[in-house]
């Protein structure tokens, strides 16, 4: 089969970009001159968007982790298109070279080895030096393991918070662990494999035995695992086992709040109102409670005046 042959930006001659898909080979459109970021599978190669193939078919370059795991993704869909490494141990060697691609007008691809770039991956940098050089940069989205835990793992997903890989050390872990203690929002976390069990350990101290928590492993591979449970049973679980295999995400989530009885509620302002003012404790207990400002104040001045008119 002949193949069409066009110039890119630097002047020579390649065939034209096309990806391949269940054996039919797919023309992919031209890309203007820019930094394209885009998203690659978490584990299954079929879950890559016909935009995301058309990126990469017709990108000038594309930088990647690994070269290694990219031509994997690339072979299958028949794309041939020159690679180049862009992590973090190479990045500020490699960086002026892609800046200086995109200056010559080329398309530039970024992709990790899986998943959506830039979270928890190498490429900030690169596209704020890239935004501050006047170049285009285009979000390609696609899979991400932070979504797909969060939709699988049944905790509420109004609001969460992404806090990466936890410190390796277990010290720096828990006081980072107690950063979130009070955090409204499911958590989720990147973990490896034999870490697991003393950060489920930790998060269990530290945040509370009693949350609801999630670990998804190996999503959208054949192996795909989701257990879910109480943050300290997960923790005694993980603890008796050897450490499981493939990509985890952590997900705990947010503060499980148990209403005080009115013996307590008393006991608290009684506490407070000895070393501030009604305004002041009503305001404190009512954020550590949860409870109304407004009914914690009346119950407070009842205390004061040395009544009884009961817990509201």
């Amino acid at each position: 089969m002949s193949q069409e042959k066009h110039k890119g930006p630097a002047g020579p001659e390649r065939p034209s970009a096309r990806f391949v898909v269940d054996g039919h080979a797919i023309p992919a459109p031209p890309l203007a001159s820019g930094l394209y970021i885009v998203a690659t599978p978490i584990g299954n190669l079929g879950d890559m968007s016909l935009r995301a193939l058309a990126t990469l078919a017709a990108a000038d370059l594309i930088a990647c982790e690994d070269t290694r795991v990219t031509r994997v993704l690339l072979d299958r869909y028949g794309i041939d298109v020159r690679l180049t490494a862009y992590h973090d141990h190479n990045a500020v060697r490699q960086r002026p070279k892609l800046l200086a691609a995109l200056a010559r007008g080329e398309a530039v691809a970024l992709v990790s080895d899986a998943g959506t770039p830039l979270v928890s991956d190498p490429g900030y940098r690169l596209v704020s030096e890239a935004l501050e050089a006047g170049h285009d940069v285009v979000p390609i989205p696609g899979a991400s393991a932070v979504l797909a835990a969060l939709v699988a793992s049944g905790l509420p997903n109004d609001t969460f918070l992404f806090g990466g890989f936890l410190p390796p050390k277990a010290a720096a872990r828990r006081k980072r662990l107690g950063e979130f203690i009070a955090t409204p929002s499911t958590l989720v976390f990147f973990e490896s494999a034999p870490r697991l069990a003393p950060s489920l350990a930790d998060m269990a101290d530290v945040l509370g035995g009693n949350r609801d928590a999630v670990v998804a492993r190996e999503l959208t591979k054949r192996y795909e695992t989701v257990r879910r449970g109480r943050l300290a049973e997960l923790a005694d679980d993980f603890a008796s086992q050897p450490p499981p295999k493939g990509e985890i995400v952590v997900l705990v989530g947010p503060p499980v709040r148990v209403e005080p009885d009115a013996g307590q509620i008393d006991e608290l302002l009684s506490r407070l109102i000895e070393e501030h003012s009604l305004g002041e404790a009503a305001a404190m207990a009512a954020k550590e409670t949860g409870m109304s400002r407004r009914a914690l104040y009346q119950r407070a001045l009842a205390l004061k005046k040395g009544g009884d008119d009961g817990a509201t």
